[in-house]
């Protein structure tokens, strides 16, 4: 299982890379093989205000449908729109080309209170 060591993690399964003054968040390379092959995301809109550990979208896969918890609360600032057309892109890319959405922070502190690489990978273990 791929987990990079620069990123948190939520609890449920969702990572987040602090870039500058905004955080990139997506599903971990754990959650995508456990769900299997992803056939469609449903992710907000450009502007739509998010709470931590609340719903933000969701995926679906051949197996079910998982909803996707916003690991910080803030303001979407971009969403990737290639997940609409290459939904794959999740299983064969969780960290690149599979990102979900970009927030604007309205509390920085709570990426802190996320886990490290070292907790995700004990935390998943344990499953």
């Amino acid at each position: 299982m791929n987990t990079p060591k620069e990123l948190r993690y939520s609890e449920e399964h969702e990572w987040v890379k602090v870039e500058g003054e905004k955080v990139r968040v997506g599903i971990t390379d754990f959650a995508q093989s456990e769900l299997g092959d992803i056939v469609f995301v449903e992710l907000p809109e450009v502007g739509d205000e998010i709470s931590a550990d609340e719903p933000f979208g969701s995926v679906e896969s051949v197996k079910t449908v998982s909803e996707l918890y916003t690991p910080i609360s803030g303001k979407v600032v971009e969403v990737n729109e290639d997940l609409n057309d290459s939904p794959e892109f999740v299983n064969e890319s969780p960290y690149e080309k599979a990102w979900m959405i970009v927030v604007e922070p309205t509390d920085a502190g709570e990426v802190d209170q996320l886990m490290t690489a070292e907790q995700y990978e004990a935390m998943t273990k344990e499953d």
